[in-house]
């Protein structure tokens, strides 16, 4: 799994803007700080649709720009984004939960309508990449 660096820019009275050194051409913004990992990880899977994504730049080089670090001593941050790549195979794998939590990982997917398999890795993807 590749991680990418989102430089995070936020002026008063403004949303959160989020741009990426290493994908100059994807931008994003989010109104709530809490939402600043869903909207990169939203940008940069839009992008790859499209593009190949580079290999992600080392944060000691990027750090070593002039324009971020006048960018960070600004007020910007900067933040992880995981982006999990899609790859269409699918892989069967056994896993082994407590019944109780089986149950309920059960009954969660049926009431959204999914496969306990789509289910779980909808959970999985959505934790990893919160997770950073």
């Amino acid at each position: 799994m590749r991680s990418y660096l989102a430089l995070v820019h936020k002026d008063p009275d403004s949303a959160f803007g989020l741009s990426f050194p290493d994908l100059p051409s994807v931008f994003s913004a989010a109104d709530e700080e809490g939402d600043l990992i869903d909207k990169a990880v939203e940008a940069l899977r839009l992008w790859a649709e499209d593009e190949e994504l580079p290999e992600p730049t080392p944060i000691d080089v990027l750090l070593a720009r002039p324009d971020l670090r006048q960018e960070l001593a600004e007020g910007a941050f900067l933040i992880r984004v995981p982006l999990i790549e899609d790859d269409v195979r699918v892989v069967r794998a056994n896993v082994t939960f407590e019944a109780g939590t089986l149950r309920a990982i059960d009954a969660a997917a049926a009431k959204r309508g999914l496969t306990r398999s789509a289910f779980l890795a909808s959970c999985a993807r959505k934790e990893i990449e919160r997770a950073g």
